[in-house]
């Protein structure tokens, strides 16, 4: 099990010009998540390389503490069209 803000932090550790994290427990048990990860470092990548990105700064905690990872990545302009 992992607190959301342990997977929070990770993010933000690994990729400081991260603007928006959301991470919602989807289940109550502390190991599947849903994040959404705003990032101008998304910036001219394709979105399997934005997640592996995400992948990437959570580290070990995907090989076993967090079991599963539904997620959401935009670039501050795909964010702001799709929030208006």
């Amino acid at each position: 099990m992992v607190e959301p803000e342990t997977v929070e932090q990770r993010i933000r550790s690994a990729m400081p010009d991260v603007e928006v994290v959301r991470i919602e427990d989807l289940t109550g048990t502390k190991d599947h998540y849903q994040a959404v990860v705003v990032s101008p470092s998304f910036e001219g990548m394709t979105r399997v390389e934005q997640h592996q990105a995400v992948y990437r700064a959570l580290g070990e905690l995907m090989a076993g503490p967090v079991h599963a990872l539904a997620l959401q990545t935009y670039t501050p302009e795909a964010w702001k069209k799709k929030n208006g």
